[in-house]
């Protein structure tokens, strides 16, 4: 007869497992037998659970996890040697390799090919652990007329891989890592039917439901000294046989998703009825009421039964010590576990953990607690990818992928890791943000050269950026070396490897991160099938990510004793006094199945295998599971970063079936004003009125506007010479449009004398330039030759009727009301009547009521400049203000001109005059506060509107 048990939800599973062990073998008989478990944490937390128990000194019993990579050495003796001589595991990098190489054989790229090879490598685990035979894939791949032309080109490849993957195996005298699983456990299987082995037999937590585990596990139950025992499964109290028959009916589809389902499928591999499993009499620390445990499994039942909850008594759907939390976004959710983890371990030896699926929410509460100085021990691990080591490889990786772009290489420039250490990293970072300063803007060229031309042509701190390139571009010419001439992935890595050392020398290597880093690359290297692998550089982070995932660098011991952050893998089998469950959201949990590139739902079904949602039946019995931890907390957000959420399945049934879960109010208050500080005072609209002597004496005619709408920004630029930074890698914006039409018109005029030939060539070759994106060459090309080519036949017209062109970019000052006036005329005709001032616009030039408003007068402003000889060419009349724009005209092409204003010259000047002069006696001469935004409709740009706080007392006066 089958010995097995089932220790109830509202037990701690390993506490309960320890303490009836020891009950039946004493503390003297545990060395003689053995206990099988699930994953490596599991024999740290049995282990962890019989020091506690036990209170001392212990001889524990052979822990053996029968999924760990290493089984045959962890089985040792148990059996015979000349029995299980079987190959060696193909490592998980070295078999992806393989099947990358064996997928780029169809053309595809060698990222797609090892994408495509991971997946692949999971889909054959999964055949190999169900037992499917290659005959029943070609069978199936031989009659798939009914599916889609891309699940059948993928079937029929798969069917050959499968064919033809052992034997690429064999010649490597290997075996995959599920098939010799499988070997070793049914050659255990079989040993121990013949010769059962001495002393206890326990296999504890084992819920997977493979065809080799289940036959192990239906041995273990009927050694005379064996036993299996299972977590949580549901007895008839909580899940009558009605519904137990249900989750595996006789015809119709099995409800999967149930948290009972593979606890099902496995006792019916087992040849074991529900009826035979026996309670686990044993209890541990920390239990909960049993009426937990059945009110979780009522609230788990399948949609068809769950108007029984409407049947049951009150103490049946009462989850008595579960509290629930909803906050506003993932940050209050992440500081709301954290202050309650907190407080739990204020209680002397309580204990307290966070289970989630959520690794950012994880990631959030664990940096919360460090600002107490905790360090939980978050047993899931960080990406490697995410470490100083790991993040400097994918640094280097995205900056040369891209050919040095700015916001790439200035991130690698910058990482911690770069630059030395001490007094070496403060001046190499001073440096970088030189550099940094000296990128802003729109992208240059690519490369190192590319940099350099940039630099060349800086208008302003130009010898600065050169200096700092200097201290820079030594260590970057090695590096850009070292990846010029990558063919194959062996040289990929090879250049990473040297990348790494350029940058960072031994530092790059340092702690557990960099020599997993390390040894990655390492493996990488050593394996014949890189070489084989050929790459093109934009595969290049997309590969690095790929070859990288699933990389973990585990915490050392030494985290906080009683507070551990779990996944759910994790969360099995161990309990705390507070379980906090986070993240009680659709997609996180249960988390979204992951599709199967190779094999399409209905083929899965048809093979037998599990289909894509059975995880989610997982993640519900672990739910279930955590439940029954003495107090509970279940939290979600009701935000992402993006849209609202949708409540987990899991939290609605537990609301449903409660009538409202009693909601845990105190800790979401105290999440909500933990970093809110005391109330201040408002802030009043800026007004600075700096001494009349400390005031500048000089003003250009572009910040005439800028003095009048806004005193306040004419302040910070002009007195406090802030000035806003473009951002790295911007965009071709108006304002660089607008300099590169201009400079393109001097040169014309000052190099070409205005040869309306020779205008269209110097443009064409400012679009061409290598700097500018293509798709913007695409797009702004046509508009600006039309416009240039109406620039040209302009001017040639104004010159056939006696205007010439004297001066383009003239520079000019006077001395006005005090203060000296100073501006740059775009291009300065000489006419029969006097001089025209020319103003180029790629855009629309102001309008005649901004003008007549005593705005926008930058044009007219010139016009005095040169009526008093402010340009070197003596005082002359002023003829003619003009705009010339270059923006879409009524008759739907390029260019138009457009005067100043439609009053005269004379009265324009006058009125500019009075402005300017009323303007220089309050602010520039005079004692007038710089406010802030007083014509708001004229400051349009905001430039300086956080440093006036403008949201905090505009429109609120």
């Amino acid at each position: 007869m089958a010995r097995v048990a089932s220790i109830p939800a509202h037990r701690s599973f390993a506490d309960a497992l320890a303490t009836g062990l020891l009950r039946m073998h004493g503390a003297d008989g545990l060395a003689r037998g053995r206990i099988l478990l699930p994953t490596n944490r599991a024999v740290r937390t049995l282990t962890e659970a019989f020091v506690r128990i036990s209170g001392g000194g212990l001889l524990l019993p052979r822990l053996i996890p029968i999924g760990d990579p290493e089984l045959g050495d962890r089985i040792g003796a148990a059996l015979d040697p000349a029995d299980s001589a079987l190959p060696p595991a193909i490592p998980a990098l070295e078999r992806q390799l393989k099947l990358a190489s064996m997928l780029a054989e169809g053309g595809r790229s060698t990222a797609e090919a090892m994408r495509l090879a991971a997946d692949l490598g999971r889909t054959l685990d999964t055949l190999e652990v169900e037992k499917v035979e290659p005959a029943e894939l070609r069978a199936l791949a031989s009659d798939s007329g009914e599916l889609a032309a891309h699940w059948e080109r993928m079937l029929g490849e798969l069917s050959l891989l499968f064919t033809r993957w052992p034997t690429v195996l064999a010649d490597d005298g290997l075996v995959d890592l599920a098939r010799r699983r499988n070997l070793l456990l049914g050659q255990l299987e079989r040993r121990w039917k013949d010769d059962p082995p001495p002393g206890f037999t326990v296999a504890a937590g084992i819920t997977t439901t493979a065809p080799a585990v289940a036959g192990l596990l239906r041995r273990i139950s009927r050694l005379p000294e064996g036993q299996v025992v299972l977590p949580a499964l549901a007895m008839h109290k909580e899940m009558p046989d009605a519904e137990w028959d249900a989750l595996i009916p006789q015809d119709g589809a099995p409800e999967v998703t149930h948290p009972q389902y593979h606890l099902r499928l496995l006792l019916d591999r087992m040849g074991v009825s529900r009826a035979e499993v026996e309670t686990w009499g044993a209890g541990g620390r920390g239990a909960a009421r049993a009426e937990r445990g059945r009110a979780a499994a009522n609230a788990m039942a399948s949609a068809r039964f769950s108007d029984k909850w409407n049947r049951l008594d009150p103490p049946e759907r009462r989850v008595s010590g579960v509290r629930a939390m909803e906050l506003p976004d993932p940050a209050s959710e992440a500081m709301a576990i954290a202050i309650a983890l907190r407080e739990a371990i204020e209680e002397e030896g309580a204990t307290a953990a966070l289970v989630t699926p959520d690794r950012a929410l994880a990631g959030r509460t664990a940096a919360i607690l460090r600002r107490w100085g905790i360090e939980a021990d978050d047993s899931a691990g960080r990406p490697l990818l995410q470490t100083p080591p790991g993040s400097l490889l994918e640094a280097i990786i995205k900056a040369l992928a891209e050919q040095l772009a700015p916001v790439p290489l200035i991130a690698l420039l910058k990482h911690p890791l770069v630059g030395g250490e001490g007094e070496a990293r403060g001046n190499w970072l001073a440096a970088v943000r030189q550099l940094d300063i000296a990128l802003r803007g729109p992208r240059p060229e690519e490369g190192l050269k590319g940099i350099d031309r940039h630099l060349s042509r800086l208008q302003r701190g130009r010898e600065e950026a050169e200096a700092a390139w200097r201290t820079i571009r030594p260590l970057l010419e090695p590096l850009d070396a070292a990846f010029a001439t990558i063919r194959t992935l062996t040289d990929f890595m090879m250049a990473l490897r040297e990348g790494a050392q350029i940058l960072a020398a031994e530092r790059a290597w340092k702690g557990t991160a960099g020599r997993q880093a390390a040894e990655m690359i390492a493996r990488v290297e050593a394996a014949p099938q890189a070489s084989m692998l050929v790459l093109d550089r934009a595969e290049w982070p997309m590969l690095l990510e790929e070859l990288f995932d699933g990389e973990t660098v585990r915490p050392t011991y030494g985290g906080h004793p009683r507070i551990q952050i779990l996944g759910l893998l994790e969360a099995r089998l161990q309990q705390s006094d507070l379980m906090i469950l986070g993240g009680l959201n659709e997609g996180s949990w249960p988390p979204t199945p992951s599709p199967d590139p190779w094999l399409a739902p209905r083929l899965r079904r048809d093979l037998g295998l599990p289909p894509l949602d059975y995880r989610i039946g997982l993640a519900a019995h672990d739910f279930m599971s955590a439940l029954g931890a003495p107090r509970v907390i279940i939290s979600r957000a009701l935000r992402d970063g993006q849209a609202p959420t949708v409540a987990s399945r899991f939290w609605l049934r537990l609301e449903a079936m409660t009538d409202g879960m009693t909601r845990e109010t105190r800790i979401p208050a105290l999440a909500a004003i933990i970093d809110k500080s005391a109330p201040q005072p408002a802030f009043a609209r800026p007004a600075p009125a700096p001494p009349a002597d400390d005031r500048p004496r000089i003003i250009y005619v572009t910040d005439v506007d800028r003095l009048k709408a806004d005193p306040f920004a004419y302040y910070a630029k002009s007195m406090l010479r802030l000035r806003p930074l473009d951002p790295v890698d911007a965009e071709h914006h108006a304002a660089w449009k607008g300099s590169a039409v201009h400079d393109v018109l001097e040169r014309w005029f000052k190099e070409d004398r205005c040869d309306p030939a020779a205008l269209r060539q110097r443009a064409e070759a400012m679009v061409a330039d290598d700097a500018i994106h293509p798709m913007l060459r695409a797009l702004w090309r046509p508009r600006l030759m039309d416009a240039i080519e109406w620039i040209a036949e302009q001017t040639a017209a104004d010159l056939r009727d006696g205007r010439a062109v004297i001066a383009a970019e003239a520079k000019g000052s006077i001395d006005l009301a005090g203060v000296t006036l100073k501006g740059i005329a775009d291009r300065i005709d000489q006419s029969e009547n006097g001089l025209v001032i020319l103003d180029y616009k790629t855009g629309k030039p102001p309008t005649f009521d901004a003008v007549n408003s005593g705005y926008r007068l930058q044009l007219s402003l010139l016009g005095i400049i040169a009526e008093r000889g402010g340009f070197a060419m003596g005082a002359k009349s002023i003829a003619g203000l003009e705009y010339w724009s270059l923006a879409k005209n009524k008759e739907g092409g390029q260019g138009y001109r457009q005067p100043a204003s439609r009053h005269s010259i004379n009265d324009l000047l006058q009125k500019t005059r009075d402005v300017f002069e009323t303007l220089a006696a309050s602010f520039l001469t005079g004692s007038e506060p710089f406010k802030a935004l007083v014509h708001p409709e004229y400051a349009p740009y905001g430039d300086y509107d956080q440093l006036m706080r403008r949201d905090e007392w505009y429109g609120r006066e």
